[in-house]
């Protein structure tokens, strides 16, 4: 049974078909917004009528926006333009709509922007924070980052957004840190689990009492379930919420603990890694994302992490999709006689080809003898010729020798792995 504190708002228990209906709807005017007030998207989405784009099929024709792209726009424009004409704000300084709040920057290096005049909130997060137990009043102690990256403030902004107080940390002065934990006493942390860890271990070390924490949200690393435990048998109840400097909040967990409850006000998808096609559930593909946020409009932008849907929805009456959460890296590559081959190069061969089921290029042998395999599943018997054009196909491609191995659909694992270096390197 629910408390009437279970959920952070109404939307997270409607209709489902109601959400599908309300992001679809909300979807043409940000195609057109993000067409007339962004450089990347009026060239990338050009002859694109906005109007209809009103379905996930109809999405599901626009081209994925990769990190690699947008990191290539900003670094090409970097004098007129740090966004890369991506952001519908920034300053008067660019000669251009002002409306930034906050510009960051992450590895890459590449620069986000905050939007001012859209709530405390920007990033979303609040309702991640509400469902790892956060509540008004609460002092949460922030663990993230307030130098350079989104990742502090992002959290504090959905801290306050919820009614709490923030002791913003930032990350090392592990002694300080501890002392304020101490003296402060907070109910709650949001970080990292490593450094939490570090935080506790040295409490016990000292015999400092840190009694007080008792809930912590982690992102930026992966939450093992032991991991979880070593919390839990400290008296810390830890969660996990998947977000990006991008895109901010994309999925949850709950008291559940069964995959990541989908944020609101995003669409998701998942695709066929190196391609826009997206896949039936419960298979592992690529997360591809869709903001409805104006001041940085990103349209199918692929995160290059694995996840796959999950079946149903979360036992806490949260009526959202799930995922399953982080399951590896989708922009894979591997050398090859000198040459590097992408899992993109991959999905071209294979779309020459309809109807076949998973692949994996298997890449072999000692230094200097590296073979490549395509294994491709099957449904049914294979037609003629088929082997000999995917291995044709595959040499146009990467300008490489490839054998070729038909399989019976269910043969390769649902890992979403497209390119399996399978080398010994001794």
């Amino acid at each position: 049974m629910t408390s009437p504190d279970t959920f952070f708002d109404a939307l997270e228990t409607r209709d489902p078909q109601l959400r599908e209906q309300a992001l679809l709807a909300a979807l043409p005017a940000q195609i057109a917004h993000a067409q007339a007030n962004t450089r990347a998207y009026a060239e990338i989405l050009a002859g694109v009528a906005a109007s209809s784009i009103d379905s996930r099929a109809a999405l599901a024709r626009l081209p994925v926006i990769r990190k690699s792209e947008l990191l290539a726009r900003q670094q090409a424009q970097r004098a007129e333009d740090p966004f890369g004409g991506f952001a519908a704000i920034g300053w008067t300084g660019l000669l251009r709509a002002s409306g930034a709040r906050r510009v960051f920057q992450s590895p890459g290096t590449i620069y986000e922007p905050e939007a001012d005049g859209e709530g405390p909130d920007y990033w979303r997060v609040a309702r991640a924070l509400h469902a790892a137990g956060m509540r008004a009043g609460d002092l949460l102690h922030n663990g993230f980052s307030y130098h350079l990256t989104p990742a502090g403030a992002m959290m504090e902004g959905g801290a306050h957004a919820l009614g709490l107080t923030v002791f913003p940390g930032g990350v090392g002065n592990t002694e300080l840190q501890l002392q304020a934990m101490v003296e402060l006493r907070p109910q709650g942390f949001v970080g990292t689990p490593s450094f939490l860890k570090i935080l506790l271990d040295k409490a016990a070390e000292s015999a400092a009492d840190v009694g007080s924490l008792r809930k912590a949200l982690f992102s930026g690393e992966a939450f093992t379930p032991s991991l979880r435990d070593w919390f839990a048998a400290r008296g810390v109840q830890g969660f996990q919420c998947y977000a990006t400097a991008d895109l901010g909040l994309i999925a949850y967990e709950t008291a559940a603990r069964e995959g990541l409850v989908l944020a609101e006000g995003v669409i998701v998808e998942i695709v066929r890694p190196g391609t826009g096609e997206p896949l039936p559930d419960g298979e592992v593909g690529e997360l591809v994302v869709t903001t409805l946020t104006p001041g940085y409009p990103l349209i199918r932008f692929g995160t290059g992490d694995l996840s796959a849907f999950m079946p149903g929805s979360c036992p806490t009456g949260r009526s959202n999709r799930r995922i399953r959460g982080w399951l590896g890296r989708a922009d894979q590559s591997a050398k090859v006689r000198g040459m590097f081959v992408h899992a993109g190069q991959v999905a071209e061969a294979l779309r020459r080809f309809p109807g076949l089921g998973r692949a994996r290029l298997v890449v072999e042998g000692e230094m200097a003898q590296d073979r490549m395999c395509l294994k491709v599943e099957l449904a049914g018997a294979a037609p003629e010729g088929l082997a000999e054009g995917l291995a044709q196909a595959m040499r146009e491609i990467t300008k490489l020798r490839c054998e070729v191995l038909l399989l019976p659909a269910g043969s390769l694992p649902n890992d979403g792995k497209v390119i399996e270096d399978a080398r010994s390197y001794q």
